[in-house]
């Protein structure tokens, strides 16, 4: 998903997708390397079957997975696809092969399909299978396959996109009918696996994981003095709605506090600037007394300071994207590419002044195809120029984690502008000055 929302060429993606397969999913032994592969498939399946969201992503993720195992299983077979052959022989597909008679009564359609068979030769030795032309919808698009008769004709080597819808419609269905039952054995294995289950979405340990980010003078450059300015300049979408929504409503619903609070925590915003950031928006509409009453505790809570003290970690997209949406108007937690509507969302983009025209349409289409990380990463695109090229960003979690994207923004303006994120040069608003003396 992460390699995804960075728009990699198709090369770049396989090879990285290899060396991500090799890193995670290596053993000394074949027969512990099966065992390690099916294990984390099932595992991720029960995790993922609860909701329709879950399922959906579960389900890209492993489609594009098996799509490019059987694709460099293709790619490392002998001209004849012996690996490819030998892969569908064991696991029972039904695909109906073309007979030599068949083969030669329609070899000269066969052959004038784009990409197909270059050579007498070649063509003799390719095999064919038929299929109903429905199940080759992806190779009919792109007239990569002959049709007749409601029947597709494809060559071996292009069987990968049949074997793989095939194996969609298996999955989805598997998945469908665990849904059914999770929650009995969620229940049964309460105090096993139940827990691990249900919190494996929200989990984040890829690139990008959260660190504090610092300043051109090394110290931390989130604080109570440089958080509105650093807001504007390189939070993701969804801080920054948090963000107005705290500095017009002067509070934040319970989600908001969690998802923006543990945010600025991962970020590098200590405690103290915490507290003092959030008291001086919420004393606005309270007193000081309230605010120390009903606030202080969640916020020494997320820095593990009280109750069980654990450390608290940011929300990554995923969480975001999956978790409750937000009540229109009263609720400001979310992902605005996910929960919002295309209207508002429009309307949003077009006021943030983010990108052209033409960057604003793409970030929609993402949008409506689902795709909102990729929506996310477009976002870091437009407004961080030539971002690739810059030395020292990192680009390793943007569109899948906030914290990340904030640290890259950071990074890139520094390198851009000698410092941008250095509390030395960023410009306090007006007023809030005043304001940091409460």
């Amino acid at each position: 998903e992460e390699m995804k929302t960075r728009n990699l060429p198709p090369e770049t993606f396989r090879t990285q997708l290899d060396a991500s397969i090799k890193a995670n999913l290596t053993s000394t032994q074949q027969k512990h390397k099966t065992k390690l592969d099916v294990a984390s498939h099932f595992i991720l399946r029960a995790a993922y079957c609860r909701t329709e969201d879950l399922r959906r992503w579960f389900l890209a993720q492993e489609c594009r997975l098996f799509r490019h195992r059987l694709e460099n299983l293709s790619r490392s077979s002998s001209t004849n696809n012996s690996g490819l052959r030998e892969f569908l022989a064991n696991n029972d597909f039904d695909l109906d092969p073309v007979s030599r008679e068949e083969k030669e009564r329609l070899s000269d359609k066969l052959q004038k399909v784009p990409g197909g068979p270059t050579s007498p030769g070649e063509f003799i030795n390719t095999q064919y299978y038929r299929v109903p032309f429905v199940q080759a919808l992806e190779l009919v698009s792109r007239r990569e396959c002959y049709v007749e008769k409601g029947q597709a004709y494809v060559p071996l080597a292009r069987i990968v996109s049949i074997v793989a819808a095939k194996f969609r419609v298996a999955l989805s269905k598997s998945l469908a009918l665990a849904a059914g039952v999770f929650g009995q054995v969620a229940h049964d294995e309460a105090s096993r696996i139940g827990p691990l289950l249900k919190s494996m979405n929200s989990q984040y340990t890829g690139p990008g994981a959260p660190n504090a980010v610092m300043g051109t003078d090394g110290e931390n450059a989130l604080t109570a003095a440089t958080v509105d300015a650093l807001a504007d300049q390189s939070m993701p979408l969804c801080m920054q709605q948090l963000h107005q929504g705290l500095k017009r409503d002067h509070k934040l619903k319970h989600q908001g506090r969690l998802q923006f609070g543990l945010f600025l925590k991962g970020a590098g915003m200590s405690l103290e600037e915490h507290t003092l950031f959030f008291q001086r928006e919420f004393t606005r509409i309270m007193t000081s007394e309230q605010f120390n009453k009903s606030y202080s505790y969640s916020i020494r809570h997320m820095h593990g300071k009280e109750g069980k003290r654990a450390s608290y970690t940011p929300y990554n997209c995923m969480k975001i994207i999956f978790g409750n949406p937000p009540q229109s108007g009263v609720e400001h937690h979310g992902c605005p590419y996910k929960h919002y509507d295309d209207q508002n969302l429009s309307a949003l983009l077009t006021k943030l002044k983010i990108g052209s025209v033409a960057d604003r349409d793409v970030i929609m289409s993402h949008k409506k195809d689902g795709n909102f990380q990729l929506a996310c990463a477009k976002h870091f695109e437009v407004s961080h120029p030539s971002a690739t090229s810059v030395d020292g960003v990192n680009l390793d979690g943007v569109g899948n984690h906030p914290n990340a994207w904030f640290s890259a923004s950071v990074s890139y303006h520094n390198a851009k502008n000698g410092g941008g994120a250095s509390s030395s040069n960023i410009e306090l608003k007006q007023g809030q000055g005043v304001a940091m003396a409460m």
